[in-house]
């Protein structure tokens, strides 16, 4: 089984892909490999799609590399291969982004990328640090995690989902802040992984488990 972790000049890779690579060694998953190439991605088994930075300069990265998004959808809408969005990745699979500019996401989950805007002014943006998780329903991939467990975030967009049964799980920043969304063989983080500790190390894990 080969994880393929899109680079698309995204932001630095190293951390998520070292936390991958950790995890795959224990869980005997195969390799992790870190590509541009869109034939890799094309074969891959599982595929992880990271982002920092702004939603329209990451979807302006990722289609600007040849046949790359291409290669992704193909393989998450006909394959069904397992796929991980982490941060503005996950927010590139709403409908659209608010960031800037309108932007068209993916429209893989029914929802828009939209300002956090927290209803006491103590809670300022971005959201930047560790947050209590809100597990809103069971998943795979969220095995063993529960209400409570903390996770690192850094943002000032969220996605607001309108259909329920995709939001996983959220946080409590002034108002409600999705997490975690999802459906199918779709799964996404707001927050990183690679910098949550013990507990993003297990959402990585299960993830290599996850058969869906």
């Amino acid at each position: 089984m080969t994880t393929a972790i899109v680079d698309y000049d995204s932001g630095n890779l190293h951390s998520a892909a070292k936390a991958f690579e950790r995890m795959a060694a224990e869980k005997d998953a195969g390799p992790v490999v870190v590509t541009s190439d869109a034939d890799v991605v094309a074969r891959a088994d599982r595929v992880v799609l990271p982002g920092d930075g702004a939603f329209p300069a990451c979807k302006a990265a990722l289609m600007g590399r040849s046949g790359l998004f291409e290669a992704i959808e193909d393989a998450v809408i006909r394959r069904a291969v397992p796929f991980f969005g982490i941060c503005i990745g996950m927010q590139m699979m709403a409908r659209l982004g608010h960031e800037t500019q309108p932007t068209q996401g993916f429209g893989w989950l029914d929802g828009e990328v939209v300002p956090i805007r927290p209803r006491d002014a103590s809670f300022k943006v971005p959201h930047m640090g560790w947050n209590d998780l809100v597990v809103d329903r069971p998943h795979p991939v969220l095995h063993g995690i529960s209400t409570g467990d903390h996770v690192y975030f850094v943002h000032s967009y969220h996605m607001a989902l309108t259909d329920p049964a995709q939001l996983l799980a959220h946080v409590d920043y002034g108002h409600s802040v999705t997490a975690v969304a999802g459906r199918d063989t779709m799964f996404g983080t707001q927050f990183h992984p690679e910098k949550s500790q013990a507990v993003g190390l297990r959402l990585i894990a299960n993830f290599f488990d996850w058969k869906p």
